[in-house]
């Protein structure tokens, strides 16, 4: 088939080489039967997200996610008809592999029909501890500190059947007993106070903490997969004697050139219709403005890169511990042009250095004025206080005023 203006056109079905699909009226009616009898028990909310359908048992994603794989895991167990029905609600859960708590109903809904769910409360904790029983460990969990329980009496099962669990009995009990009351204080660093409450001394609760590390705090995460993102650089400096070089990593772009054909028609020798000849005028305009406004964007990207050549020498050539404080209103006025155009410029660009390859964002830092009047790097100041937190006894981390004092001394 041909269109007016001669395109070749196809209907829908021909593009797709196949039938068109069936109405979703049966799968909304089963969205909405599954999602008022979860609200019937207050595990739901009451409006019907039309992506939720996707997640409904029998639609399987294409990214063999943790819910799917739950829901075929769930169906092999051998457990009870009870349990599998509201299997469903697991759909719901997050990525990490604990479940997701949904928000409470709107009272808006409260005149909506009363829904008589053919399960009930127990049926459902049925069914979350058949889901709790899958692999990984610690998959299914209400939230972290169920989430390692699971884990350590895992390893701690494992243990007494004289298989592969991991650690030494004893130190799996004192690291259940810390991370059954006293999550928060472990994360507080309050391990003395832990071991008084424990009964057992810091040494054990160090030793507990360190097992508690070797857990996965997020256990379905490993089965949504996300390929890494392959960075090429836009542009790399080099070092050639003792000047340093922008070069620009644009050999893979095409070429933008005008037609010459175009250009024939913009005369009267080309096309006898004024018409015709202004709107390839027009065209042939705006083509050359795009071509020259990519070549100024490409200028603009190589001045800002000079500048901060300039200015990061000490960081390409002895390391990141060296990069200085720059803004981008300074380098938009070194090189003339508006902050926003700089920051447009950098934006998604990377740039391959001696030291690795970095955001062209990552050179542009605030200021932090030392005792002697020095500036410091807002990012590199960071990195020292993240350095001192990691290195700290954790039986007597550092104060506010102890860190700042190191900083001041490091000027």
């Amino acid at each position: 088939n041909l269109n007016e203006d001669g395109y070749l056109i196809a209907s829908d079905d021909e593009l797709l080489g196949v039938a068109p699909p069936a109405t979703p009226e049966a799968d909304a009616v089963t969205a909405k039967n599954i999602v008022g009898e979860a609200q019937a028990l207050g595990i739901a909310d009451p409006v019907v997200d039309p992506a939720d359908v996707a997640a409904l048992p029998g639609v399987i994603s294409e990214s063999g996610d943790i819910d799917e794989i739950v829901d075929q895991g769930a169906n092999g167990d051998g457990a009870s008809p009870a349990a599998h029905e509201p299997e469903a609600s697991f759909s719901a859960a997050s990525g990490n592999g604990a479940a997701a708590v949904a928000p409470a109903p709107d009272p808006a809904f409260r005149a909506a029909p009363v829904y008589k769910p053919n399960f009930t409360a127990a049926d459902l904790q049925e069914a979350l501890q058949v889901v709790q029983q899958l692999d990984p460990p610690g998959v299914g969990a209400r939230d972290l500190r169920e989430c390692l329980l699971s884990q350590l009496r895992f390893h701690q099962a494992q243990l007494a059947l004289q298989k592969n669990g991991n650690g030494t009995a004893q130190v799996l009990q004192d690291a259940i007993a810390v991370v059954d009351q006293h999550l928060r204080g472990l994360q507080n660093k309050q391990h003395r106070e832990i071991g008084k409450a424990i009964g057992r001394p810091i040494e054990a609760v160090q030793q507990a903490l360190e097992y508690i590390r070797t857990l996965d705090p997020r256990p379905g995460l490993r089965y949504n997969i996300v390929q890494p993102r392959l960075i090429e650089p836009d542009v790399a400096f080099v070092k050639h004697g003792d000047e340093w070089l922008v070069i620009m990593n644009d050999e893979d772009m095409p070429q933008l050139r005008l037609n010459p054909a175009y250009k024939k028609l913009v005369t009267r020798d080309g096309v006898n219709d004024k018409n015709t000849r202004d709107y390839v005028k027009e065209r042939y305009k705006s083509a050359i403005q795009l071509i020259k406004n990519i070549e100024q964007r490409k200028q603009t990207i190589t001045k800002v890169c000079y500048s901060i050549v300039a200015r990061q020498q000490d960081f390409l050539e002895r390391g990141i511990d060296f990069l200085k404080p720059m803004m981008i209103k300074e380098v938009a006025e070194e090189i003339g042009v508006h902050p926003s155009t700089v920051s447009r410029a950098v934006a998604s660009k990377y740039a391959h250095t001696p030291q690795g390859v970095f955001e062209l964002r990552y050179f542009f830092s605030e200021s932090v004025q030392g005792p002697e009047g020095g500036g410091t790097s807002l990012l590199i100041l960071k990195r020292r206080v993240k350095k001192l937190i990691e290195e700290e006894d954790a039986s007597r981390p550092l104060t506010d005023e102890q860190i700042t004092r190191i900083l001041q001394s490091q000027g």
